[in-house]
């Protein structure tokens, strides 16, 4: 296979060559350009052609924004992960590009030229980011989910919780399902969506603006309610405890789980004592394998677990481990998944 080409646009030139570097030292990619705004850039694309961009947020003459609304036009269109600063501006317009079809985002550490660790969490992050995605666009998909069926089992009397878990491709999958969503759901939705701790304020306010529920960034106490939506904060985990007869979320700051923090893992866990199989959990796009484990303990108390179809993700890492262990109670393309999620809230029952 070709190595994929890769173009850097960013208006710092310091940026630019610290990006460039780390990747080129990567010996799976190609380094095929550099460009200090966008309007540059998409005169290298039509040039260039290459296969991702990592772009930046904000620039003079063309913003990130612009130019990923421009690129999203060509066909066939260069994947992007967006590389945006701590800034809240930043973060909410790094929310804007996921939704507009931005498949990941990093952020630029406030350290990132100055400190050594910061300089390599980032480049770990990058290039992770990068290979799920090049991978995902590099290998045809399978033809039918290679999952065995999971095993008829009694339907639960009622499902108290929806508990959805998703990671690469996350943010516009969610906003689909969300606008799905009633106001009168009869269940509070808890999301663990992979992002780092600068982005998730933002993309709770922006998911708010896409469904009917009330959704909120997660606080420490929050005690859940049907018809309402949390979103795990970044840098944390998310856990589940009980409160005087009622349901509350705790963040806890025990070390990561598949490197990650929030895990997927880790809530769905806290979970599964509490509401036993009156647990739906739903895994999303993502890399990895976080939800597995989770949802593995959901489906054995005999709660029910969707998860999205291969050909409707970015990446069929979460989704597709789960799919495979059998333990997925259906597959199901984003946008029939959220209507399926009503129908079962509401009835507690499989087709």
């Amino acid at each position: 296979m070709p190595r994929p080409r890769l173009l850097v646009v960013d208006d710092s030139v310091v940026v630019r060559k610290f990006v460039s570097d780390l990747l080129a030292a990567e010996p799976t990619f190609e380094v095929v350009g550099t460009a200090a705004n966008g309007k540059i850039a998409l005169a290298k694309v039509e040039q260039l052609r290459p296969d991702l961009l990592v772009l930046d947020v904000e620039m003079p003459v063309m913003d990130g924004l612009e130019t990923l609304r421009a690129l999203k036009r060509l066909t066939p269109a260069p994947r992007v992960v967006m590389f945006s600063s701590h800034t809240q501006s930043q973060a909410r317009t790094t929310i804007e590009a996921l939704m507009l079809g931005a498949e990941a985002c990093v952020a630029k550490p406030s350290g990132l030229l100055a400190s050594q660790d910061a300089r390599e969490a980032v480049g770990r992050e990058l290039v992770e980011k990068i290979q799920a995605l090049t991978a995902a666009r590099a290998l045809p998909s399978s033809p039918e989910t290679p999952s065995a069926p999971a095993a008829p089992r009694l339907p639960p009397p009622r499902i108290d919780l929806l508990a959805i878990g998703a990671s690469t491709g996350g943010p516009n999958a969610l906003a689909l399902l969300f606008s799905r969503f009633p106001a009168t759901l009869p269940v509070p939705v808890v999301v663990v969506q992979h992002m780092p701790a600068a982005f998730t304020g933002a993309f709770a306010e922006r998911l708010a603006r896409e469904s009917n529920l009330a959704v909120q960034e997660a606080a420490e106490g929050d005690v859940l309610e049907p018809g309402q939506a949390w979103v795990a904060p970044g840098g944390v985990h998310l856990v589940l405890e009980p409160a005087n007869g009622a349901l509350r979320l705790h963040l806890s700051d025990a070390p990561p789980v598949h490197s990650c923090r929030p895990a997927v893992d880790v809530f769905f866990q806290s979970a599964e004592p509490l509401l036993g199989n009156r647990v739906l959990a739903v895994v999303l796009t993502g890399m990895g394998e976080d939800g597995l484990d989770g949802a593995r303990a959901i489906h054995q108390a005999g709660g029910r677990v969707l998860v999205q179809d291969e050909a409707s993700s970015v990446v069929w890492g979460m989704a597709g481990a789960v799919a495979r262990a059998g333990l997925a109670d259906a597959a199901l393309p984003v946008d029939e998944l959220g209507d399926e999620i009503v129908r079962r809230v509401r009835t507690g029952r499989p087709l």
